[in-house]
């Protein structure tokens, strides 16, 4: 038994060195979790898969690869990466099997409690692209903005900060050479930008605003019927505050049951509570009006390919790279029992750490039920690139 845990060591460790993982204490580490390497196509279901809709997604991801921001310090070569891209050009969709098992490494995360056991499982959400009304410009009925980047907005990507802020804050404001904090939310709705923004088109509530702003993009039905797409194109850094827990702390609903239809209708059924508590939230979102060029499709994520229903991930984008596959190991909306394979396209400020998952459910009234039902505890495999040698060809681990 020693000598087949010092070849498993020895296997992964050549793997996730490549990979440019840290390896320890004769254990493969990654943002506080363990690697155990795994064979995927012994994973239960993943013959069953539809993997080629799993191979699309990873193609439209590739697609878009030379647009993603930099992620300086999460796991998966992007030489490896691209490598892997290439592959996939000439591959059949009855050949998706193949093409996975053989340009990737497995590895099943696990993370230490406290007492140093293995916890399998980590936690998966949803989320989706809400369908609202609205008009492009302010008309009665639609009263409230939805704003355009600030020109004075400047993100960072993972790893970076400004001389003299909080590390913790995700973007700044430019004044001059320096920067300072961006406003928060309170303050931009009480109208600290001035003409720093524009409105880009107007919803109907402040409620209506902030789904969108969680949700991160959304479809809008204008009044000639036309549809449009409000896209994410920024955001102030601030924290994330869950207005569904503090509804919950406060006594105001239960925590089971509480649907987004449900805490919706009780913040237009209480406005001066609503105002208050969508104000602790000092997240803010600004976006950019799109087409909507397939409507199969949902809004680009981070990852700037646009997303597939039950097939994009947000993922911690410190810790993991865009266009990493991943086998999630449980029941899912509309799948079977034993999992499915899912490819990594965005992020999002509460999804923090590397068994932590939002999987992009779809679009429309039904999808944002499915993702609200969905909080549950799943296993997380991560699929690594194979280094690709001299000869063009995928390397063997060691």
């Amino acid at each position: 038994m020693a000598r087949l845990a010092r070849y498993r060591f020895a296997f992964a460790a050549a793997v996730c060195a490549q990979a440019g993982l840290a390896v320890a204490d004769d254990t493969v580490k990654v943002g506080g979790a363990l690697l155990e390497p795994v064979r995927l196509g012994s994973l239960p279901g993943f013959h069953n898969d539809d993997l080629r809709a799993a191979l699309d997604t990873f193609r439209r991801g590739c697609a878009t690869r030379q647009a993603v921001p930099a992620q300086p310090d999460a796991a998966g070569d992007t030489d490896d990466l691209e490598a892997a891209c290439a592959a996939s050009n000439g591959i059949t969709f009855e050949k998706a099997s193949d093409f996975f098992e053989q340009n990737f490494n497995a590895y099943r995360i696990l993370r230490p409690d406290r007492s140093g056991n293995e916890i399998r499982r980590g936690f998966l959400t949803g989320y989706f692209e809400p369908e609202l009304i609205g008009s492009l410009v302010e008309a009665p009925g639609f009263t409230t903005p939805a704003l355009a980047r600030p020109d004075d907005l400047v993100s960072f990507e993972p790893g970076q900060s400004a001389p003299g802020l909080d590390p913790e804050l995700r973007a700044a404001r430019r004044i001059g050479e320096g920067f300072v904090p961006f406003p928060t939310r309170a303050e931009i709705e009480d109208g600290v930008l001035g003409n720093g923004t524009r409105p880009v088109l107007w919803l109907r509530d402040a409620v209506d605003l902030f789904v969108l702003q969680v949700q991160g993009s959304g479809r809008v039905r204008l009044p000639d019927g036309r549809i449009v797409r409000l896209t994410y194109d920024g955001k102030n850094g601030r924290p994330y505050t869950s207005i569904g827990k503090l509804i919950v702390q406060e006594g105001h609903l239960p925590l089971e049951g509480l649907t987004l239809p449900r805490w919706t209708g009780w913040l237009r059924a209480h406005p001066q509570e609503a105002r208050r508590l969508m104000r602790a939230n000092a997240s803010y979102v600004f976006f950019r009006l799109e087409d909507i060029a397939d409507p199969r499709l949902g809004p680009p994520g981070a990852a700037k390919a646009p997303l597939t229903p039950g097939r994009s991930l947000a993922v911690d984008g410190g810790i993991w790279r865009y266009g990493l596959p991943f086998w999630l190991e449980g029941r899912l909306p509309g799948g079977t029992a034993d999992g499915r394979m899912v490819i990594a396209q965005d992020t999002g400020s509460a999804i923090i750490g590397p068994a932590r998952g939002d999987l992009f459910v779809g679009t429309g009234e039904a999808a944002g039920i499915a993702a609200g039902n969905l909080r549950d505890a799943v296993g997380f495999v991560v699929l690594l690139p194979k280094h690709i040698g001299k000869t063009g060809t995928a390397d063997a681990a060691r």
